[in-house]
């Protein structure tokens, strides 16, 4: 029994020595033709210019002309707060103008008197340095007169609330008879002039967008109309619940009328324009430079390092245009534990859920 031990004894060591050796098997896929390389999302037409409005003086709202839903076009006017303070602060400021237009007639008179008994040699020149005085003393009060006339129109047209811009009303948020703060919002005005769709993008897909991205756009409520938008900004912070952040697009000119404030679409970015070659994003080395992915040779499965020229990116999937060809396999996990030369065990392929979409 002894001896039988000691006979299988080696042989155990040998099998662990083995499965110790044996490569670990790798997660990988085959490079295949694709017909491109696409992503969708869901988003929504929003304005590019949103403004609240409200009046610059405090007041009571005694009239709202418009309501949630209108189309206005610039100036007209939208809202007026009670202006009868302000109407007999004007009317006294006017009749302050009168007045001292009048005092300045009457100290131009004088003044010219005295100057001609002055040149006459039968008035003093201490009356005509009075009346000089007494000219610019009138002078300065029709100015001053003027400017508190000039304030009084401006806190006049205060009262009036006018559209900066044209534009629908999105939103009310006071009533008739209300007492408003001054700068306190009473509405806001989306301008229709330029239309944007807004979409939530993964930091991984707004990493990989490029400047002026163009995206095919359809309606969810009726997809045979669509149009094109253009990416204009990438909002720089991300949502703090759904760690996503918001892609502006600029819808083209003429675009159907469908494409209302608040309307769900469909917006579609094709990176690929055709045929293309695409992996995973995780199939690249972090930090190589140049980018580089690991390439499993066909015989002994021993990774070699292919500098590979990415494109763009889009739902998890990178564009290479250069670098791999068609029936390469290429580790498509765990690259930043491999090692150049390194043999690995069989592939693995990723599991593919039925009916999912890149």
């Amino acid at each position: 029994m002894l001896e039988l031990l000691c006979a299988t004894q080696p042989l155990m060591a040998e099998d662990a020595a083995q499965t110790l050796a044996a490569p670990r098997p790798v997660i990988s896929e085959i490079v295949t033709p694709q017909a491109g390389l696409s992503s969708s999302w869901v988003g929504s037409v929003a304005a590019s210019s949103e403004l609240d409005l409200g009046f610059l003086r405090l007041g009571t709202l005694a009239e709202r002309a418009v309501d949630a839903g209108d189309i206005v076009e610039k100036g007209d006017v939208l809202a007026r707060i009670d202006a009868s303070t302000l109407d007999s602060e004007l009317r006294a400021a006017q009749a302050g103008v009168t007045i001292a237009k009048a005092n300045l007639q009457t100290a131009q008179d004088a003044f010219n008197r005295a100057k001609q008994l002055a040149t006459r040699g039968v008035g003093s020149e201490m009356a005509l340095e009075s009346a000089r005085n007494d000219l610019a003393a009138s002078e300065a009060a029709m100015e001053q007169a003027r400017a508190a006339e000039a304030r009084a129109e401006d806190a006049r047209e205060y009262a009036d609330l006018t559209a900066p811009m044209a534009g629908v009303i999105t939103s009310v948020s006071a009533e008739p008879g209300a007492t408003l703060s001054a700068g306190e919002a009473v509405m806001r005005l989306s301008s229709t002039e330029k239309l944007e769709v807004i979409i939530a993008l993964t930091e991984e897909d707004a990493a990989g967008m490029t400047a002026d991205a163009v995206f095919d756009v359809r309606l969810l409520s009726n997809p045979e109309i669509t149009t094109q938008a253009t990416l204009s900004r990438i909002d720089p912070v991300s949502a703090r619940a759904t760690r996503t952040r918001d892609a502006h697009l600029t819808l083209a000119k003429g675009a159907n009328a469908g494409f209302r404030l608040g309307a769900l679409v469909n917006a579609t970015f094709d990176a690929g324009g055709g045929a293309a070659t695409t992996l995973p994003v995780t199939a690249l080395i972090a930090g190589a430079e140049p980018a580089a992915v690991w390439r499993v040779g066909k015989e002994g499965r021993k990774v070699s390092r292919a500098t590979v020229t990415p494109g763009p990116r889009a739902g998890g999937r990178v564009v290479i245009l250069q670098g791999v060809a068609v029936g390469d396999e290429v580790v498509i996990r765990g690259v930043n534990s491999i090692e150049d030369g390194q043999t690995v065990g069989a592939r693995i392929a990723v599991r593919q859920i039925p009916g999912a979409t890149q």
